[in-house]
């Protein structure tokens, strides 16, 4: 009788388990040793690095000092392996799951620290104009020296006497040149009250120095008469207070509204002594009627509202503002002429000055910017006794400008910007130089 394939299969499978049970049962003793002392290595081997890791950690933690560990930056560090898992791999031998993986670290269900602050001031452009965008933070103190250059020139000519025919004059012809420098020194500081609202002092040194050369056409002179004069002195003290009108964001405007008032402290034009005898306007006027020495103050206590308004769109940040300065009516004024003679002048109110800007910032990097922007002022005209002074026009101030700023540390910025006049009475070119530290 034979037997069936499938069961002298099964039957010598069943002969093959059984031997290899057998030869594992004898050689089990050898593998768990083996496998202990494996495991007592890889541990040792861990040691080995948890210390190094720990001497690392512990020169890193004295080369950032005790600033950083007060801040939680560097948390203290964790035992790599848990002493329960090995205690219960030395029990077991090594036999249940891989002898190399701890158990992962148990996660925890609430949230670690504490989320920083969103910052909701207006992003940082490279500043152009006289009021900056970027408010300064609670409790922090921005001390900025600067230095603004300006120079204008214009021509004039004169006609005195009268035409037969339009071809023909009778009389002189007044030909004259007016170059005028202008440099101010200026230490403002500006101290955040809070993140939306901050104060700021200004506190400005002018030099002014003005050259007058004329020349009579037709009366045989082929010289130039130059009438040289300057001054320098205290400006007039400013004093601004800002704040931010909502919150703002990404694609989100900014709104800062500000108020600045201005006092008169800087010698006015009144009290410098003016070129003339007794009268210098009139039909028995004497003298050139310009002043002997330039005034560093307007003479006119001043109060400027103004809005601005920031709008970031990555990389670029739009801006622009709008003003409106007013300028108190002064009574009872009198001109200082040659030998300290006062010509009584009456009632005086200057023109008010309603201005706009507007520009665009770009971000080069995380450290320079560049700004260009357009600036414009209209001057309303004079009065003297409720009537407007003949010759008064209405003036318009436009400069076109260009900035650049860079960051060199946290605390330490340089501001460099440069304008051009647009119009006739606008200065040629102006230069300035800030460089605010912040404290």
């Amino acid at each position: 009788m034979h037997s069936h394939p499938q069961w002298r299969a099964g039957a010598l499978g069943l002969s093959l388990l059984w031997a290899g049970a057998l030869a594992q049962s004898q050689g089990l003793p050898d593998a768990a040793a083996d496998s202990y002392e494996a495991l007592r290595a890889k541990v040792e081997a861990l040691r080995v690095q948890l210390r190094q890791q720990q001497q690392l950690l512990d020169a890193l933690t004295r080369q950032l000092g005790p600033a950083a560990a007060e801040r939680g930056a560097i948390a203290p560090p964790r035992s790599a392996v848990a002493p329960e898992w090995l205690a219960e791999q030395r029990g077991m031998g090594g036999q249940q799951g891989g002898a190399g993986t701890p158990p992962a670290p148990a996660t925890q269900a609430g949230p670690v620290g504490q989320a920083p602050d969103s910052d909701r001031r207006p992003p940082a452009v490279a500043p152009l104009f006289e009021q900056p965008g970027v408010l300064t933070p609670r409790g922090k103190m921005v001390l900025e020296p600067s230095f603004q250059f300006g120079y204008s020139s214009s021509d004039r000519v004169a006609l005195v006497g009268y035409t037969i025919i339009p071809a023909l004059l009778i009389g002189l012809v007044d030909v004259r040149e007016e170059k005028h420098n202008t440099s101010t020194a200026t230490l403002t500081g500006r101290y955040g009250i809070s993140n939306r609202t901050e104060v700021e002092v200004k506190l400005p040194y002018v030099y002014r120095s003005d050259a007058d050369v004329s020349r009579e056409i037709f009366t045989g002179s082929a010289t130039d008469a130059v009438f040289d004069t300057s001054g320098k002195g205290m400006g007039d003290v400013e004093v601004s207070l800002r704040h931010q009108l909502n919150d703002g964001g990404v694609d989100q405007s900014y709104y800062i509204g500000g108020l600045r008032f201005k006092a008169r402290n800087g010698k006015d034009p009144f009290q410098v002594v003016t070129d003339c005898m007794v009268r210098c306007v009139g039909p028995d006027a004497t003298g050139t009627g310009l002043p002997l020495q330039l005034p560093t103050g307007s003479g006119f206590y001043g109060l400027q509202p103004s809005l601005t308004w920031l709008y970031p769109s990555d990389p670029a940040v739009l801006f622009g503002s709008v003003s409106y300065l007013h300028n108190v009516t002064r009574h009872n004024v009198s001109r200082l002429v040659l030998d300290g003679t006062l010509e009584p002048l009456g009632t005086i109110t200057p023109g008010d000055v309603l201005g706009f800007n507007f520009g665009m910032g770009l971000a080069l990097n995380d450290k320079a910017a560049l700004s260009l922007g357009y600036d414009h002022s209209s001057i309303d005209r004079m009065q003297q006794n409720h009537v407007t002074v003949p010759g008064s026009v209405r003036t318009q101030l436009g400069t076109l400008l260009m900035g650049w700023s860079y960051r060199y540390s946290a605390q330490r910025t340089i501001n460099v910007s440069i304008g051009a006049g647009l119009t006739r009475d606008t200065p040629d070119v102006t230069l300035s130089l800030r460089l605010p530290l912040t404290f």
